[in-house]
């Protein structure tokens, strides 16, 4: 049976994404960004920040998969969909749940850049950079986490998690 201990509170995540919001707001106020979410995590996270940012931006979303039903990645990346909007010389910035090992992410920005975009930077909520295996520049991040398996705020393990409100350590 699996044990959720929480790690981090509804209150402290909606806090987090306010400050996070205020500075997207700053660094792009009139650039109408283009903001790309990476699905599936991100959704909770993406709806959140964007109404908090309160200025006109664009959505899309790329999922992208390396998970299956385990709690380790494959290290192979499937692109499942990919962006409908044009990015060439616009201002991207891709909204992603958590970086862990950051092949998802590595692989997204590397797609992404071969469009020229004006801009391109990366906004976690949770970093974990303990088990990275590549080198990612995150501009924007909310927290720095342990090196755990947590669930919860659109993560999930296996299909489960994602509705609770809170960050929780998902223990054996």
């Amino acid at each position: 049976m699996d044990k959720l201990n929480v790690l981090i509170s509804k209150e402290e995540i909606e806090s987090k994404v306010a400050d996070l919001a205020d500075e997207l707001r700053r660094d792009y106020k009139d650039k109408r960004p283009i903001l790309i979410g990476i699905l599936k995590g991100s959704f909770v996270f993406m709806s959140d920040l964007i109404r908090k940012m309160d200025i006109p931006v664009e959505i899309d979303f790329v999922r992208l998969s390396s998970y299956g039903s385990g709690k380790e990645t494959s290290g192979k990346i499937r692109h499942v969909h990919g962006v409908n909007i044009p990015i060439r010389d616009r201002h991207v910035l891709v909204i992603e749940d958590i970086v862990d090992r950051g092949l998802t992410v590595h692989f997204l920005l590397d797609y992404l850049g071969r469009q020229e975009p004006a801009s391109l930077k990366l906004c976690t909520l949770f970093d974990k950079p303990s088990g990275r295996a590549m080198e990612i520049t995150i501009d924007y991040v909310g927290f720095t986490l342990p090196d755990s398996f947590v669930v919860g705020y659109g993560l999930d393990f296996d299909e489960k998690f994602r509705y609770l409100p809170d960050l929780y350590v998902l223990e054996d």
